[in-house]
């Protein structure tokens, strides 16, 4: 999939784009929804809400190179990025349509979800696309799993509350992560279960404090999220991968994590003894959720 700022992009009119519209933070169901059918994505980068309320952003589901990846596992061909800025949130609904769907992207059919908007005063809605005669617009209703409406507010309150298989459902994949691996305390290793740590990004979603059956560089994981309450090291929160079956030093390296199912909560153990004990315990159970023919 070709990745194009739309600043670098050249006018295309006859192009016959089928263009998907939206933010779409996290790539769920409803997305997925919108995104069908069309070879080209436009998305915004940063999140709209952070140049136009940044006190009402909440903490985003991925950032945008895990995005970009999993649009470009939907079989897109392109993905144009418009760089949201005070610039363009001043930029008229019509412009948006004439300058950049028309003439810049030469779009054929337009996507969009039912309750997306644009342009100033969010001016352009599923109406005002549907008026022009340029173009097919394709309006996606709301997407519903299991009695509920998909949207990005729910699947970010399931994975704040640890629920990470049920997130999972609605995203249509599992809730991922990434960060740096930065150097620990050497616990892990002193107690015979290394672990690659990140610390989270505060802008991100970050799974509920506790224990997870997971998937980090193509091996099935233990991960820890929280704070060690066992040890009261006082470093925040820390996110702990114990990568099963892998040996070799990955500091430095930006590690992805894919988180499949939530295994127990943080707790504090009365010894060293008993957290190893849990550990393996732990490590067992993620073997068998998250590689189940291993």
């Amino acid at each position: 999939m070709k990745v194009t700022p739309l600043h670098q992009l050249e006018p295309t009119p006859d192009r016959g784009r089928h263009v998907a519209i939206g933010t779409f933070d996290g790539v769920h169901l409803g997305h997925r929804a919108v995104i069908e059918g069309s070879d080209t994505v436009l998305t915004f980068e940063p999140h709209p809400l952070a140049v136009i309320r940044p006190d009402a952003l909440p903490k985003l589901l991925m950032p945008f190179g895990i995005k970009r990846d999993v649009i470009a596992g939907l079989g897109v061909d392109e993905l144009v990025v418009i760089h949201f800025d005070r610039e363009f949130q001043n930029r008229s609904a019509e412009s948006f349509v004439e300058d950049v769907l028309i003439g810049q992207l030469g779009a054929a059919q337009v996507s969009i979800g039912e309750n997306f908007r644009f342009g100033k005063g969010a001016r352009g809605d599923a109406e005002f696309l549907s008026s022009r005669p340029e173009f097919e617009t394709r309006v996606v209703p709301m997407v519903e799993v299991e009695g509920e409406t998909v949207s990005s507010t729910q699947i970010r309150a399931l994975v704040a509350a640890g629920d990470v298989a049920r997130a999972a459902r609605f995203l249509d994949a599992p809730f991922m992560l990434e960060g740096e691996v930065v150097p620990g305390d050497g616990r892990g290793k002193h107690l015979g279960m290394p672990t690659a740590n990140l610390v989270p990004d505060p802008h991100y979603a970050v799974p509920g404090h506790g224990v997870y059956a997971a998937w980090a560089h193509g091996h099935p994981a233990a991960v820890n999220v929280g704070v060690r309450p066992t040890f009261d090291s006082g470093r925040g929160l820390l996110v702990e991968a114990y990568l099963l079956d892998f040996e070799g030093d990955l500091y430095g390296e930006i590690l992805r994590i894919a988180f499949v199912e939530r295994l127990r909560g943080e707790r504090r153990f009365e010894s060293v003894d008993a957290l190893v004990e849990q550990m393996h315990r732990d490590a067992d159970e993620a073997r068998r959720i998250a590689a189940p023919s291993s």
